[in-house]
């Protein structure tokens, strides 16, 4: 199967979107490709840190959920991350020439649009993950609404 354009899959653009493509999705699971080089929006002189891989499972997560909108004939949506459990990484930083295999699988989705992901970071070819987190997200059926009056319905 051929995967949608990652711009397809989540309401970012430009820079801002940090992920490079989309692997492989299904009802439950994404994996999204980041490749670091030196241009990397938020890269230092030896790469970028590793905090920002939260943003990367919180990308991850947005194209997982574009990707399931697009299955099902609707628009993508806007979402937001809510927080994480147990951000953890075992490196300080994604290395200048590295690239990333970012993984995120649905372990709750509630009707009223919260959900949470165990999302983990692996460097291509390596031997474990390099950064682990359960994230929280929601997405109202009316983000309009909602960002008015907090709304969610």
């Amino acid at each position: 199967m051929t995967m949608p354009d990652v711009r397809e899959l989540v309401p970012h653009s430009g820079r801002m979107v940090l992920l490079d493509r989309v692997l492989s999705a299904d009802d439950d699971n994404l994996c999204a490709e980041v490749r670091i080089h030196a241009g990397s929006m938020l890269a230092g002189e030896e790469g970028v840190g590793a905090w920002v891989g939260i943003e990367y499972m919180a990308q991850a997560i947005a194209a997982h959920a574009g990707w399931l909108a697009l299955q099902r004939g609707e628009a993508v949506k806007v979402g937001f991350l809510l927080g994480s459990r147990k951000y953890a990484s075992s490196v300080p930083l994604f290395a200048t020439g590295s690239v990333l295999l970012v993984h995120v699988q649905r372990v709750l989705q509630g009707e009223n649009g919260l959900g949470a992901f165990d999302c983990r970071i692996d460097v291509a070819g390596g031997a474990s993950a390099v950064a682990t987190a359960t994230v929280t997200v929601f997405q109202p059926d009316n983000v309009n609404q909602f960002l008015k009056d907090g709304n969610a319905v």
